[in-house]
């Protein structure tokens, strides 16, 4: 079955929620890829920051394939040892409180709304809020859509839930002026992804952490794609002024198997209680026996220390190009802003010809999320591609 075939059939079957670029990939190894016709591509998406060791990690794929020839499933009325493994790794790297286990980011997102809820009706609030910044991305069920404005903008998926409201981009001051007796939480990506690669200010997040501690709210972060090291530190939020009482996590926990967590503070998280929330798949053994092993690679110094050594020399040799205006993030999830007249979807597009993986979050800018495994030849390989690219569009 050819390229061609593929697009008859999804034009016949798969509902229209996505644009796909022309290729299909048939093989993946370390930051690698391959397609159908055996052509090489350097990966720098890593399948939106999921694969962050490396596609087909041979830990990875061992502990799935032992797991999996054991036992798959059991459903969260028994136990088994990679879940409560995994919550315990997760709880002592990072809040020290409990887990609820989720198969995505947006679902962990679902777990942290109902905790700011029902804390907030345990202060006695009627109507909770919930306070995010404007261009945040939280997710697509409901929940997590209506704390994403710009998508919950979205006349014909109205009406979203009450109870959201939102507050200009690192405005540290409109945020303290939103937070009130009412709010429930304020919840926030401490570097937005989606948007293009914006992280917060200290500033703000210091706002954030002050005024929620005055309300009583709960600050929630959303580490779906920050968290898991690819910041150069294990959590975003270590490299940051503040902790919050709630976490997320998915993408790469479970090293291209589907997995979120929500992880909360020792307080926040004894708010659930039996029936408050659950999930049939969530924190399956095969999924969980992956993010195990994604950990013990992930949570090293040596490695870390790596992502924030070629995160600062990617951006460096970034800067350096002409054509690129800026360079945003940290560790190796980095916005590439270009100057003024380019086509961001045209050169990630021209990129891809020349067989690198790259996203296009807005017009002006290149998202690059490489496997934190990278090595420095691949980095000074993806740069010489795009400062090419750059300078065909250059002398259009």
């Amino acid at each position: 079955m050819n390229l061609t075939d593929l697009q008859a059939l999804e034009e016949r079957y798969l509902m229209r929620t996505y644009r796909r670029a022309p290729v299909e990939f048939v093989r993946g190894e370390g930051s690698l890829l391959w397609d159908a016709e055996g052509k090489e591509y350097l990966d720098f998406l890593a399948g939106i920051s999921v694969c962050s060791v490396g596609h087909c990690n041979p830990e990875v794929v061992e502990a799935v394939r032992e797991q999996a020839g054991r036992l798959i499933h059991t459903s969260n009325l028994f136990y088994t040892e990679p879940m409560v493994r995994l919550a315990g790794r997760l709880s002592e790297s990072s809040l020290g409180g409990r887990v609820f286990f989720a198969n995505s980011g947006t679902e962990a997102n679902e777990c942290a709304i109902k905790i700011a809820r029902k804390h907030a009706h345990r202060r006695g609030v009627e109507a909770p809020e919930i306070v995010s910044f404007e261009s945040d991305f939280h997710g697509r069920t409901y929940g997590a859509l209506s704390a994403t404005p710009k998508l919950a903008a979205n006349p014909d998926l109205a009406p979203m839930l009450p109870g959201f409201r939102s507050v200009p981009f690192d405005d540290g001051t409109a945020l303290r002026a939103a937070v009130g007796e009412s709010t429930a939480a304020v919840l926030v990506e401490p570097i937005q992804g989606e948007a293009g690669v914006y992280p917060l200010s200290e500033e703000s997040l210091l706002a954030a952490r002050e005024a929620c501690d005055e309300s009583g709210a709960l600050l929630i972060f959303d580490e779906i794609q920050t968290g898991v090291g690819r910041t150069g530190s294990l959590w975003a939020y270590e490299q940051t002024p503040v902790r919050p009482d709630v976490l997320t996590s998915a993408k790469a926990l479970g090293g291209g198997m589907p997995i979120g967590a929500c992880v909360a503070s020792p307080e926040a998280g004894e708010i659930l209680a039996p029936g408050d929330h659950g999930s049939t798949f969530a924190g399956g053994p095969v999924a969980s026996a992956a993010a195990l092993a994604v950990l013990e690679i992930v949570d090293d110094p040596a490695l870390l220390r790596q992502v924030r050594e070629l995160g600062a020399r990617l951006r460096d040799d970034l800067l350096a190009l002409d054509g690129v205006r800026e360079v945003r993030g940290r560790g190796l999830m980095l916005g590439v802003g270009l100057a003024e007249g380019l086509d961001a979807a045209a050169i990630g597009a021209d990129l891809l010809e020349r067989g690198l993986v790259v996203n296009v979050p807005e017009p002006g800018t290149l998202r690059l999320l490489p496997p934190l495994t990278v090595d420095s030849d691949q980095v000074a390989r993806a740069v010489a591609a795009i400062e090419a690219s750059l300078l065909s569009f250059a002398v259009r």
